[in-house]
């Protein structure tokens, strides 16, 4: 049986991000190979609309530039996607990385000025809180 990997859907092209594209990234998919992929959005199973204005973590807050709150939007699809994670008994997770939702270890610092600082996404936070293994897909390619 196949190992099931959860992915973020934009990796593999799914046109889901904040702009309305996808971030086709077709040498992780190739690494994957042979795995089961199991693709995610968590901000679009929380409601937000595609395309989207940008977010970012601001503290324990997730705004837009206009300063509007989504936060609950993000931790509902977090919520969401982690059950369909354990469903599937998904270990490990390869999610795109800086996103407000899927970064892992560096996400936006909520300037809207291009800015990192260390943190998770709010999705990787409740992947690692069921013990899922994640790693972005930029560490994923450095291995």
């Amino acid at each position: 049986m196949n190992e099931n990997i959860l992915i973020s859907a934009c990796l593999l092209g799914e046109p889901c991000r904040y702009d309305g594209r996808g971030k086709q990234n077709s040498r992780v998919v190739e690494l994957l190979k042979g795995k089961n992929l199991i693709p995610v959005c968590p901000e679009v199973e929380g409601g937000l609309g595609i395309p989207r204005p940008a977010a970012e973590i601001q503290g324990k807050e997730v705004r837009r530039e206009n300063g509007e709150a989504v936060t609950e939007q993000f931790h509902v699809g977090a919520s969401i996607c982690t059950k369909k994670a354990l469903s599937a008994k998904v270990k490990e997770a390869v999610l795109k990385s800086r996103s407000p939702a899927c970064g892992c270890g560096h996400v936006y610092d909520g300037s809207f000025s291009g800015s990192l600082t260390r943190g998770d996404g709010i999705f990787t936070q409740h992947l690692k809180s069921v013990g899922i293994q994640c790693i972005s897909d930029e560490d994923f390619l450095a291995k």
